[in-house]
């Protein structure tokens, strides 16, 4: 695998959530930007989009039924600007400069989203922290992760996730799943395989951007993943 030089890594909420449920846990929080300013340090230039599923799913909460999607997805917009602040936080607490952009104007707490400031800002050498999805309902912040990459010319999209790889089947709960090394984005799109919603695929698909799934959890994973090392899969157009 190439290695690269923009990534824009996409982080579930859900990723920061402590083991008893609280919605932030401190220590999750600094060890990610511990390895994001590691990477940064390394010369890599990096945006990053997280959601806000550990504090409020809006596609759920409509479900339920006593509150409309729209609503419930904004709702779930100001939980992506709580996420992105507490990173912010914690990756100039590890001496990397970074700033939080939000798609949903908000000028008093972070700097609304505008695609040239933030490509300056990454020209600069700061992590630019992109919350408020895409500013509008019914999109994943998976599909406003590969909606920025493309925005902002960046080489992959590094995908967070609980597993190192992309699986047939949570292998957490069957033994015999299979682990993909490389998969196309129409694999992706025909086997269901849940590894980003059809929309995000179809975006990267169309753009030539390669996404790259990996497990969170493992210490320096960002900088072995975005170097072509350790176990991930990559998610391509063939050849």
């Amino acid at each position: 695998m190439a290695t690269f030089r923009r990534i824009l890594v996409k982080l579930s909420g859900e990723a920061l959530m402590a083991p008893d449920g609280y919605w932030l846990d401190t220590q999750i929080l600094s060890s990610l930007a511990e390895d994001l300013a590691a990477a940064t340090r390394a010369g890599f230039e990096i945006a990053v989009v997280i959601g806000g599923g550990n504090i409020i799913r809006g596609a759920r909460m409509s479900a339920a039924g006593w509150i409309d999607r729209p609503t419930a997805d904004s709702m779930g917009m100001l939980g992506t600007v709580m996420n992105s602040l507490a990173i912010e936080t914690a990756l100039n607490a590890a001496g990397v400069p970074a700033r939080t952009m939000s798609a949903v104007s908000m000028p008093t707490i972070c700097e609304t989203y505008a695609r040239q400031p933030a490509l300056h800002h990454l020209d600069k050498g700061q992590v630019v922290v992109l919350a408020g999805g895409t500013g509008n309902p019914f999109f994943t912040t998976d599909t406003a992760a590969v909606l920025r990459a493309a925005e902002l010319r960046c080489d992959a999209v590094l995908k967070a996730t609980q597993v190192d790889g992309v699986y047939s089947a949570d292998p957490r709960k069957d033994k015999d799943a299979k682990r993909y090394e490389t998969l196309t984005y129409m694999d992706v799109l025909q086997q269901d395989l849940q590894v980003m919603d059809a929309s995000a695929i179809s975006l990267a698909r169309e753009n030539k951007i390669p996404i790259i799934v990996f497990d969170i959890h493992k210490p320096g994973a960002f900088a072995e993943t975005m170097a072509g090392k350790g176990t991930h899969t990559i998610i391509k157009d063939e050849g």
